[in-house]
């Protein structure tokens, strides 16, 4: 009995320095592994951890980035979209068609490519919750069907807005100024405050709880009184908001799109940054923050493999790899 008590004496009195590590580890080890990629990258080739080239992985990262954060909540949820890469296509040419008009005030045609992004989002979580179909054959159709309306608006071909309009291109190339010393880009600022906004909902809020209570398991969720369709449909509703943000970002750099290929397997590069941040395709777990130190992770391998100069064709294999190990880590962690 005494050697139980001094048992528990001692798990009570822990170092608090090493309880902060052990939940830093558990919690957001992810942080770690990136700061360790950019070590040993550095040491590999130095170019690699320079602040002008993790400026660069940043910059490249946001749009990316910006749309796995908004996967997040579909994943925790339990579901999945494989829309985003049509969404950014589709959002995309409504955003080309109206900037160059003159008779469309700039804030009007931004409107208009959030609303079309979100809505998409938003039919995409009804059909799913009310026709009770899987999320990734219903994503896919309307994704597919979205690219297809979006061909049709433009003929099939790539469109140029207003390359003149100082306001709109400063979206994607501008930044503000730092001492002198460096830009720091707007986009990396968007997606920073987006993924603090997300992040936050997610933790802090009702809502929030909600996520995590349908996707670790809806059954129970339902039984408590949670309203089970509506917090999907607002999930997929944000996921295509991002999908909008991540438009406005992209297209604002080089102010054209070719439609048949914009967004191509951009899902797929969001859905990898968010498995790496340790979302669980399962449902019911994962960290904003992790999200986006997943999102750079994946950003930086085909950076140092390019740097160290290995084949580009290999790049999908090593992040086949990041895949697989993150999911198969999440595996053994669900098995212990």
């Amino acid at each position: 009995m005494s050697t139980n008590n001094q048992v528990k004496g001692v798990a009570k009195k822990e170092d608090p320095i090493v309880r902060g590590l052990r939940f830093i580890w558990t919690e957001h080890s992810i942080i770690l592994v990136t700061i360790l990629l950019f070590v040993i990258g550095g040491i590999a080739e130095p170019r690699f951890a320079s602040f002008q080239n993790i400026l660069v992985i940043l910059r490249q990262t946001s749009i990316i980035g910006v749309i796995a954060v908004g996967m997040a909540y579909v994943i925790i949820t339990g579901g999945i979209d494989l829309s985003s890469g049509h969404v950014v296509a589709t959002a995309g040419a409504v955003l080309m068609i109206l900037q160059p008009n003159p008779d469309v005030p700039l804030i009007f045609a931004i409107l208009a490519c959030f609303a079309t992004a979100t809505t998409i989002g938003l039919l995409n979580g009804v059909i799913i919750t009310k026709a009770r179909v899987p999320a990734f054959i219903v994503t896919l159709a309307v994704g597919i069907m979205a690219r297809s309306i979006a061909l049709w608006l433009v003929d099939g071909t790539s469109i140029t807005g207003d390359r003149d309009d100082a306001v709109f291109r400063g979206i994607g190339t501008g930044g503000v100024d730092i001492f002198g010393l460096f830009v720091f880009p707007f986009s990396l600022m968007i997606w920073i405050s987006l993924a603090l906004i997300l992040g936050g909902m997610l933790r802090y809020s009702k809502y929030g709880s909600y996520i995590y209570a349908v996707g670790g398991n809806e059954l129970a969720a339902r039984y408590s009184g949670i309203a089970v369709d509506r917090t999907k449909i607002i999930a997929y509703g944000i996921t295509g908001f991002c999908a909008g943000l991540a438009v406005l970002l992209d297209i604002s750099r080089t102010v054209t799109i070719a439609v048949p290929t914009a967004g191509s397997m951009y899902e797929f590069h969001a859905i990898t940054a968010a498995v790496v941040g340790g979302v669980a395709l399962s449902g019911g777990r994962g960290k904003i923050l992790n999200v986006f130190f997943g999102a750079i992770i994946v950003a930086s391998v085909p950076n140092l493999m390019a740097m160290l100069g290995w084949s580009v064709f290999l790049t999908g294999f090593v992040q086949g790899l990041v895949i697989l190990s993150a999911v198969l880590l999440q595996r053994r962690e669900k098995v212990t």
